[in-house]
């Protein structure tokens, strides 16, 4: 039977209001329909806030990208003895982080927000560090916005002589050129590809993604190994999450497909690369990365259908690596 043109218009019209509507919860955007990220609860705070500070926590979550550059400070700091990491689950169903068993009293991670004295109306996100505190005090939230959370973790003291220090003073002038360019247009470039409300947002957020990628790709064949020359830095880092993503989840629902990571031959033998750092494949976790974009992102993928992928990040890094240019 077929369906009447009259039915499809009304449906397509009453779909696009729906849409408009559900994407509102997920992504907030300004008049122009270019998506803008929420701030961050618990911003501002560095390293004088850790004084007093016991074994702090680290709390993440392994499909976001945020808290992912968090996860590999920690790794590549070498910060287990005095940071404990602790990792939350999706419940899209009720749209939050939820603990594998309680904390403090806490089934949720919106629920230990609200213990440690955040707004009510207060997105409970991650990456989070905790100072659990003891018997004479509570749980408090040191910082939970990555940018600032990440340069902590750099400075705190690490057990091993051969950690990097991922923001050397020398370097400084090349790393925030990077960290400008790749927060707007590359880390939350996606994004303003994915969320964008119309067809002009979208074309704004995709060329200015393309853009960036170019001028790394350049950059990189100019001066490598790394971003910043011959060092690993926070650049690197803040890069890595987005780019080990690509394939899995920003080309295929965030519409990021004009050419193929491997048309970037600098920037994918530099992900490969990353990806041999000692522990960085132990925070890789793909078949979680499509379970949660594709089965949590209902505007995005009304369907839910979770595609096929690599199960693990050793199957995900020997495909990197297979494909390599020769």
């Amino acid at each position: 039977m077929t369906v009447p043109p009259a039915l499809v218009a009304t449906a397509r019209c009453l779909w696009q209001w729906e849409w408009q509507r559900l994407m509102a919860g997920l992504a907030p955007a300004d008049r122009d329909g270019n998506f803008q990220r929420r701030p961050s609860e618990f911003a501002g705070a560095g390293l004088e806030s850790l004084q007093g500070a016991g074994r702090l926590q680290l709390i993440v979550g392994r499909s976001c990208p945020w808290a992912h550059r968090a996860w590999l400070v920690w790794r590549l700091r070498q910060l287990e003895p005095s940071v404990q990491l602790l990792i939350v689950e999706p419940d899209p169903k009720a749209g939050r982080w939820v603990f594998p068993e309680p904390r403090f009293g806490c089934n949720s991670l919106a629920e230990l927000y609200q213990l440690c004295g955040a707004k009510s109306n207060a997105r409970a996100t991650v990456p989070l560090l905790l100072n659990p505190g003891d018997r004479s005090q509570r749980a408090s939230i040191i910082n939970n916005e990555s940018a600032e959370l990440i340069e902590i973790l750099n400075f705190l003291p690490s057990p091993s002589d051969g950690a990097p220090n991922l923001l050397p003073s020398q370097s400084l002038v090349d790393i925030n050129h990077w960290l400008n360019l790749m927060q707007n247009d590359i880390n939350d470039g996606v994004y303003r590809c994915g969320f964008a409300r119309n067809q002009a947002a979208y074309n704004r957020a995709e060329a200015a993604l393309f853009a960036g990628l170019t001028q790394l790709e350049e950059a990189l064949l100019r001066q490598g190994p790394w971003l910043c020359g011959g060092k690993l830095t926070m650049a690197d880092v803040r890069l890595f999450p987005t780019l080990i993503r690509w394939e899995q989840v920003y080309a295929p629902l965030f519409r990021c497909s004009r050419a193929p990571l491997f048309s970037f031959p600098a920037l994918w033998a530099w992900r490969a690369r990353f990806c041999s750092l000692p522990g960085v494949v132990d925070t890789c976790y793909p078949a979680a990365w499509r379970r949660d974009y594709f089965g949590a992102l209902f505007p995005l993928n009304p369907s839910l259908i979770v595609p096929a992928g690599p199960s693990s990040s050793e199957e995900l890094f020997a495909l990197i690596q297979a494909t390599m240019k020769p």
